[in-house]
């Protein structure tokens, strides 16, 4: 009992000795994005709701973009509110050239919108560079 249990001991530590432990292959080259077209919406429409609750709240109308006679571009969006309680909201416009570069952001200014009020806001670009915009609305913090 004594030899197969010392000889079972042996080949055990020389199994363990013989076989190695499996290191994680590091991998340390360049990576395409993930997912590039999932939650995109920022560069293939004029208007996102950045949040749950406002995308719940609010709706659009209607978007009209003037050129001013300097070159800059004027967008004025209605934002209507679809629930039976004043909601304050934030929006921004960001300004993008022709292949959809932001050029320009404005600062998010507060909206406030009684009940199933509907209210207008504009947005002006610094130069005359801009060709395409996406208006944001989020939740006022």
């Amino acid at each position: 009992m004594k030899k197969t249990l010392l000889t079972f001991l042996a080949l055990s530590g020389l199994a363990l000795a013989f076989t190695g432990c499996e290191t994680e292959v590091v991998d340390h080259g360049a990576y395409l994005p993930v997912n590039v077209m999932v939650n995109n919406l920022e560069d293939r429409t004029t208007l996102v709701l950045l949040d749950q609750r406002i995308h719940e709240t609010i709706t659009c109308p209607g978007i009209q973009e003037t050129r001013l006679p300097d070159g800059r571009l004027q967008v004025a969006v209605n934002l209507r509110n679809r629930e039976e309680r004043r909601v304050q909201v934030q929006a921004n416009c960001e300004f993008k050239d022709g292949q959809g570069f932001v050029i320009d952001e404005t600062p998010f200014q507060n909206v406030f919108l009684d009940e199933n009020a509907q209210q207008g806001v504009q947005f002006v670009s610094m130069n005359d560079k801009a060709v395409r915009y996406t208006i944001r609305v989020r939740q006022a913090r």
